[in-house]
């Protein structure tokens, strides 16, 4: 007999609108910013549910969404199209009593709890859009029930000097929570939270309720339900993640994120067949490499084509350098065109930009000014020069 229930649904949160990034995330949600040559963040959380055996998500937008549901579709790519379960894209609604945008991550969670309910899960697995990582949830969930957990948290150690930078977990030598700060100026773990949740539902829906009652709370994950939860005594874990993890939510971050992929030793690896990141992406004809091109240390995706220098770079499929042009530092989006003789550094350029002929782009890599950012469809005209740090948004 066919059983319709889930043990485990997958939360994922994905209409943030990502206002550090910019001039990305104009026409955009942050987890539908490109990442790596051919993916968009996206991909990671969902590759992840697919390879941990999690066949049923919930993805909750907002926030410009018509690209990241267009990306998503029937959830082919993630071996998600399925007729029970599957990837189901859910999007703020009208109610019997009203209609709300998501408040905050706990809210959009309360309002989806019928979906939860509708495949009778005994747990929910909840998941931000924004993180670069490979985890498997299914080693987290065994946790979870090893310790008969009401909700389990992932924690990853990071630096004393920036744990005031993140929720912090303190916990006894069994792993449990005895205490949670939110950014504490002084911290006293470096159990950082990942945004990642396993909750037992019953114990879910309890305090999703409740902080729905409460006409003061901000109706958020980290400053108001799990303050509860450890306030009422309810059994919390911190489950430790040992793997590359980077939150790409800053200019910065997602600089470094897509660096981390180069390297004969890269910090951060895609070519992984046990654990692989699945992605919608265009398909383009092979890369072409000119005679006088001399390319170290990149990514250089599908269809490209490269007659200048590229240095410490990524390309996105279907970018040409044309001859002269010098490309250092940088992440270049689909389409794109760096003209002759130009100079592109320390830049993420969206795509379809067009650099003209002997134009000038960023400056010095980690110079103070920060990186430069130049929005899809920019075209920068021959001979101008665009300062370090500069963000010159989409302004069609």
């Amino acid at each position: 007999m066919f059983s319709r229930k889930k043990e485990c649904v997958a939360m994922l949160l994905a209409g943030g609108q990502g206002s550090r990034l910019y001039a990305l995330t104009q026409k955009v949600a942050k987890p539908a910013v490109p990442f790596g040559g051919k993916y968009r963040i996206i991909d990671f959380p969902l590759s992840n549910c697919t390879n941990s055996g999690i066949d049923t998500v919930g993805v909750l937008t907002q926030y410009q969404p018509l690209v990241l549901n267009d990306y998503i579709g029937n959830g082919l790519p993630w071996d998600l199209d399925r007729t029970y379960g599957g990837v189901k894209i859910l999007p703020p609604y009208q109610g019997s009593h009203s209609a709300d945008w998501y408040k905050g991550t706990a809210n959009a969670i309360y309002q989806n709890i019928r979906f939860i309910e509708n495949f009778d899960a005994d747990y929910v697995l909840i998941l931000s859009g924004d993180h670069i990582y490979k985890m498997d949830y299914a080693k987290m969930l065994k946790f979870h029930k090893k310790r008969g957990a009401d909700c389990t948290i992932a924690v990853i150690d990071v630096p004393i000097e920036e744990a005031s930078r993140f929720g912090i977990m303190s916990v006894d030598e069994e792993q449990r929570i005895f205490k949670f700060s939110e950014k504490p100026k002084n911290p006293d773990s470096t159990k950082a939270s990942m945004g990642i949740y396993i909750f037992t539902k019953d114990k879910l829906v309890k305090y999703l309720t409740e902080d729905a009652n409460d006409p003061d709370s901000s109706n958020d994950f980290g400053k108001n339900v799990i303050p509860a939860m450890l306030g009422a005594g309810e059994k919390m874990f911190a489950y430790s993640f040992e793997g590359y993890w980077k939150d790409v939510g800053t200019i910065q971050s997602l600089w470094e994120a897509n660096m981390d992929l180069l390297g004969d030793h890269p910090v951060f690896s895609m070519d992984d067949e046990k654990w692989r990141v699945y992605s919608r992406h265009n398909t383009f004809a092979p890369q072409y490499i000119g005679d006088g091109a001399k390319i170290k240390n990149s990514i250089i995706s599908e269809g490209c084509e490269v007659y200048g220098t590229v240095e410490n770079s990524v390309l996105f499929g279907g970018v040409t350098v044309l001859p002269g042009a010098v490309v250092r530092d940088s992440v270049v989006m689909s389409g794109s065109v760096v003209g002759r003789d130009a100079v592109l550094s320390y830049s993420l350029i969206d795509s379809n930009v067009e650099i003209g002929e002997g134009a000038a782009v960023g400056g010095p890599v980690r110079c103070k000014e920060g990186v430069t950012v130049i929005g899809d469809g920019t075209k920068i005209a021959d001979g101008e020069t665009v300062a370090p740090g500069a963000m010159i948004p989409d302004l069609r």
